[in-house]
């Protein structure tokens, strides 16, 4: 596990959309360094407290970035080679850590290897790099041959993994991310598609190229300790927080997102000993400003997501309350093109970069928010208290998602007399008696409840 990584809290660019680069680059149709715009956003992210990078796809590629044409060569609509590492370098002079956007399972059409197979057919040297690559047939592409494509879009063939040349050219690839380019790490997708064995072996080659790198693998619906065993992945995406946590908002039910801590983190927790990577939105799912119901549940959502066990992670824009939702099959909507505001009183929500910072500040100066054991205190439909501790360092966080103020009260295990003070309103403080707290809570608010300096 990266030496870094029990103090990182992210922020997601999506480059190509954020820098409002071309949809498509299908004949490669000349540079344009539009990276360098990346570098102001640096001192914004660090501002609002984070200190690590999730980078979006900047290796070529004809649309999206998951249809990679060439692992090391960076996206011509982005820039080139030093304009990445300008921005790597950038980030890390000021104390941020990058990790890329690795796409091992398929590649674009435009692909080296795939070029050859449509120009020699079955002479090719390269088709055996791909899937079920079958002649006489034609594919929906217009290809004189089948193929297995991703998740059926003939857009992105299917490279086979277990070909000791394909392996090679992704391990030399990722070597070069990181003695070239200084990545610390890599978010790898589609792990769900992945061989098992392969999947062992890049990982490896990642942390032979940097030992304190950070690996963490896109994973939707399976099991995360499949896929986080030793020797692979560090860690997953926690796919039933991101979608559970504004849901259980939307519904006034949070027993949904305390059955799913206590399943996950609680004292028999199947991912307690992991450390899962922490969101609400991302390129793929709808800004969380536009999955809730209510704005004002924003701060509470943020509070939450930065106080369990985890990696949190802010999507770039979403900090203001940005809104984006699907458009069927399309994801422009969440990939918007963006600059730094001028004015953050013209932004959906401008008070909340600094509630953001604040919730930063409290997560790194606590290690029971960090490194804590996670155990539910109380739950009720719209209230919801836990806690978070590690060698008496004592951390209690009070959800009311109602409309109407509400004293919520239970039991805990402290000294009578103990006085914890709320880091979100220092001048509140609440007091053990019996055995018991109770917490004065007014409308939509949340608390993070902290031993007094002088108890």
């Amino acid at each position: 596990m990266a030496s870094w990584i029990d103090r990182a809290i992210f922020y997601h660019l999506y480059p190509l959309g954020l820098l409002d680069a071309p949809k498509r680059d299908d004949w490669g149709d000349g540079l344009e360094h539009r990276l360098p715009g990346l570098q102001p956003w640096i001192p914004h992210l660090v501002s609002i407290g984070c200190n690590a990078v999730y980078l979006g796809p900047v290796f070529s590629s004809v649309s999206h970035g998951y249809d990679t044409t060439d692992y090391v060569e960076v996206d011509p609509r982005l820039g080139d080679r030093e304009d990445l590492r300008g921005f790597v370098l950038a980030s890390h002079e000021q104390g941020v850590h990058v990790i890329f956007d690795g796409v091992f399972n398929h590649v674009g059409r435009a692909f080296f290897a795939f070029r050859d197979l449509q120009e020699h057919g079955e002479e090719s040297a390269y088709r055996d790099w791909f899937v079920d690559v079958q002649f006489g047939r034609q594919s929906p592409a217009g290809d004189p041959f089948t193929y297995y494509a991703y998740e059926g879009n003939f857009d992105m063939p299917t490279l086979n993994l277990q070909h000791p040349d394909v392996r090679q050219h992704l391990f030399d690839a990722v070597r070069t991310w990181f003695s070239e380019y200084w990545a610390d790490g890599i978010r790898i997708d589609a792990v769900e598609k992945l061989d098992k064995e392969f999947l062992r072996e890049i990982c490896s080659v990642a942390r032979g190229a940097n030992p304190d790198c950070w690996l963490m693998g896109e994973v939707l619906s399976s099991d995360y300790r499949e896929w986080t065993q030793p020797g692979l992945l560090d860690s997953c995406t926690n796919y039933e927080v991101a979608k559970g946590l504004p849901s259980s908002f939307n519904d006034r039910n949070l027993f949904e997102i305390a059955h799913s801590l206590k399943r996950q983190f609680g004292p028999e927790g199947i991912y307690r000993d992991r450390l899962l990577y922490s969101f609400m939105d991302n390129h793929d799912l709808n800004r969380v400003a536009s999955t809730i119901q209510r704005p004002e549940d924003l701060a509470s959502l943020y509070t939450v997501l930065y106080t369990i066990p985890g990696v949190p992670s802010v999507y770039y824009g979403s900090e203001w309350g940005l809104e984006g939702v699907k458009d069927g099959a399309s994801d422009d909507g969440l990939r918007a093109a963006m600059v730094l505001p001028e004015d953050i009183g013209t932004m959906p929500q401008p008070w909340l970069p600094d509630h953001l910072a604040k919730l930063a500040l409290i997560r790194q100066e606590s290690d029971a928010i960090r490194l804590g054991a996670y155990a539910e205190l109380h739950v009720a439909s719209e209230q919801f208290a836990f806690r978070r501790d590690v060698e008496g360092d004592i951390a209690v966080v009070v959800v009311n998602a109602w409309n109407d103020p509400k004293d919520v009260e239970f039991g805990i295990d402290l000294a009578d007399g103990t006085t914890l003070v709320d880091r979100l309103d220092e001048a509140t403080t609440v007091t053990v008696e019996a055995g018991r707290i109770r917490v004065g809570m007014s409308p939509n608010t949340t608390r993070i409840l902290t031993a007094a300096r002088n108890s």
